[in-house]
This record gives structure tokens, C-alpha cells and sequence, in this order.
């Protein structure tokens, strides 16, 4: 049982240490965001995908791990969760601390990407707002009224005002 737990500890110590990684490279995103340096973003949004590819392998096993112990103290798998596993370890204070340390930092490691990614949410937001915005004023520029210059026969002769570029067809 006690290999069982270390094995336990051992990957999620190594998922933490990825969303750490995570957690970086979200904080290095938000200046990028603020640049609205398209390209650096790709190159960090890619990096960040390589993580969380390695992030799913290591909740397989910790998945895998939960399993094991599930099936070796009798409980089911769907109710034991890492503050019920730290519950049953009072007797056990060593692997007890353990899960409890790397239970708060994961904590503590997740709410940090939270606040940043949240952060990151509302600048993306502005800035497609932004974008947004100057369409709008682009195509209103084009939609701008005519002159009102009527000819002998009482007809409107007026131009068109604005600068008129041809149309900007984004289906192509």
C-alpha cells in the first residue's frame, strides 16, 4: 500500500511541476496579449498544448494509481478523491502529510492559473472588441451618406461621401 501512495505522490508531483509550467507561460502570454504580438501567442499557445498533452498522461496515471488503491482498501473509485485519501491516512501520518502537501499545492498551483487565465480572458475580449470596433468603422466609413446636390430635373445627383475602395469580402 505504501508504494501504491508514493507512486501516488510521485505523479501528481509531476503534474504539479507541469502546471507550473503552465501557470508560466500563461503569465507570459498576458504582456504578448497587451503587445498584440499574434505570432509570439501562437508560439506560447503551441508550447502550452505540448504541456497539456503531458498533463493527460500523467492524470492517466494518477487516475490509474486512485484505482489501484481503490481496489486494495475496498472503496469505490468514483468516491475516493485525494481529501478522502488524506483522511484515511491518519494512522499513517508520514504519506498523510505527504498527499497533504502536494494536495495544497496543487491547489494553490490551480487557483494562481485560474486568476491569470481569467486575466488573459478579459484582455482577449478587449481586444476583440477592439478589432470589432474598427471594422465597424471601416465599413461605416464606406456607408457614408450622399451629398445632397439635386440636378434641374429635381433628381439626386449628389456622391457618394467617403472613400470608396471596393468591397472586403472576409469569405475569401
Amino acid at each position: 500500500m505504501a508504494s501504491l501512495v508514493e507512486n501516488l505522490i510521485s505523479v501528481l508531483e509531476q503534474e504539479n511541476a507541469e502546471y507550473e509550467i503552465l501557470l508560466e507561460l500563461s503569465r507570459k502570454k498576458t504582456p504578448v496579449i497587451v503587445q498584440g504580438n499574434v505570432a509570439q501567442l501562437q508560439e506560447i499557445t503551441d508550447e502550452e498544448q505540448n504541456i497539456i498533452d503531458r498533463i493527460h498522461l500523467l492524470e492517466g496515471k494518477r487516475e490509474e494509481h486512485i484505482r489501484d488503491i481503490a481496489n486494495v482498501i475496498n472503496k469505490d473509485v468514483e468516491e475516493l478523491k485525494l481529501e478522502n485519501l488524506i483522511q484515511m491516512f491518519e494512522k499513517s501520518p508520514k504519506e498523510q502529510k505527504a498527499l497533504s502537501e502536494i494536495h495544497d499545492k496543487l491547489r494553490s498551483t490551480l487557483s494562481q492559473m485560474q486568476d491569470v487565465n481569467a486575466q488573459n480572458r478579459e484582455l482577449l475580449m478587449g481586444a476583440l472588441e477592439m478589432v470589432e470596433f474598427d471594422l465597424n468603422l471601416l465599413q461605416s466609413m464606406r456607408r457614408a451618406p450622399e451629398t445632397a446636390n439635386y440636378n434641374r430635373g429635381a433628381y439626386n445627383a449628389g456622391s457618394i461621401m467617403g472613400v470608396d475602395r471596393g468591397n472586403f469580402d472576409a469569405k475569401q
